[in-house]
């Protein structure tokens, strides 16, 4: 897969899903689903290093939200143990349904760490930042920085940490850390004064006279397309008739005209535009499909299964097999990266023979 919406469709799609549903089965096989494609992105592409797993740390976060829901909210009739006193929110019963009902937020903040870590894998800075309307060009300047902040940061930690172990410096404890922090604070110092200087003599934010007035205009569309647009949400709100939706559609038309005319005023060159190819239109059509079985009442789908709730007793939660084979449709990406790492493979030993 090329083409960057997709890749942005598909973590969309993630996101859709992961909150649509409070049913751990349908979770579990979601973070399994993009746990995969993650994987197949790491066979065949490099990644930078990480100084923690990501693993323990989305375990840290189920472990957190399952203890946090549990001192916090005592409901349900499966009662573990009680915490004696008065103390504001914490006293009182633990439940085993409070329990869950956090392990499955926990659930949900992973689905979507995962979500965002496989598309950081996917796409690299300047495809992100491609994405964004030329009318933000500072905007996606300064984003593309804070984006690649922390895989340099993450290396120059790399780097540090092997000087010291030359050196003979173990890292056993806490405070074995305390030498890596003035060599990572003096080279981002570095690197930021030589951004800086790279930027001013490139003329970074520069603007020829007479271009801010001719923003004017369009920023003044976009104005009242936002005011449009909350007019009609709150007409919305108090009636049921079509006036909101009109508003709000004139709103966005107004919001799109404005980018539009404010981004032929900023100049941006494109080497190489990507194309859209069979695996994207496969990818958006399984999506799609997948959140059109878990939204819509399709009969024999098994829709009433994503939502799940223990209280007040704890059930098993169900489960639709054909529900579950639509969340397959996340693992398209995966197949596609897996196809073409193997044809890679195939092309670059045919021509080590051949050479």
């Amino acid at each position: 897969m090329k083409q960057p919406w997709a890749w942005v469709i598909w973590l969309v799609a993630v996101l859709v899903m992961l909150t649509i549903t409070r049913n751990p089965l349908y979770l579990v096989l979601i973070i399994m689903c993009v746990a995969f494609v993650g994987l197949a992105l790491r066979d065949i592409g490099e990644s930078f290093p990480q100084p923690f797993s990501m693993w323990k740390f989305a375990g840290w976060i189920i472990l957190l939200a399952t203890a946090f829901n549990a001192l916090t909210s005592h409901f349900g009739d499966t009662v573990l143990f009680t915490i004696p006193g008065n103390i504001p929110l914490i006293s009182g019963n633990v439940t085993l349904e409070a329990m869950v009902y956090g392990a499955t937020n926990g659930l949900i903040l992973t689905g979507m760490l995962a979500g965002f870590t496989v598309l950081n894998l996917a796409l690299p800075v300047r495809d992100l930042i491609s994405l964004i309307p030329r009318a933000f060009f500072p905007v996606a300047v300064v984003t593309s920085i804070a984006v690649t902040y922390l895989p340099t940061t993450l290396r120059q930690i790399q780097q540090i940490r092997e000087a010291q172990e030359v050196r003979g410096h173990q890292m056993r404890s806490l405070r074995d850390w305390l030498p890596l922090l003035m060599p990572l604070l003096v080279g981002s110092l570095e690197h930021a004064m030589q951004l800086a200087e790279a930027m001013t003599a490139r003329g970074f934010a520069s603007s020829k006279p007479g271009t801010s007035r001719q923003a004017i205009y369009p920023r003044l569309l976009m104005l009242i397309g936002v005011l449009l647009l909350a007019a009609g949400w709150v007409v919305q709100l108090g009636t049921t008739g079509w006036s909101g939706w009109v508003l709000i559609v004139l709103g966005i038309i107004l919001v799109i005209s404005g980018l539009w005319s404010l981004g032929r005023q900023s100049r941006r060159t494109v080497y190489h535009r990507p194309g859209w190819g069979w695996q994207d239109g496969l990818v958006i059509l399984g999506v799609v499909l997948m959140i059109a079985a878990g939204t819509l009442p399709i009969p024999g789908m098994g829709g009433e299964t994503m939502y799940y709730e223990p209280y007040p007793v704890l059930k098993l939660p169900g489960f639709s097999l054909w529900m579950g084979i639509s969340l397959l449709a996340l693992l398209i990406p995966g197949l596609v990266a897996i196809s073409r790492g193997a044809k890679e493979k195939r092309f670059s030993e045919v021509e080590k023979a051949g050479g």
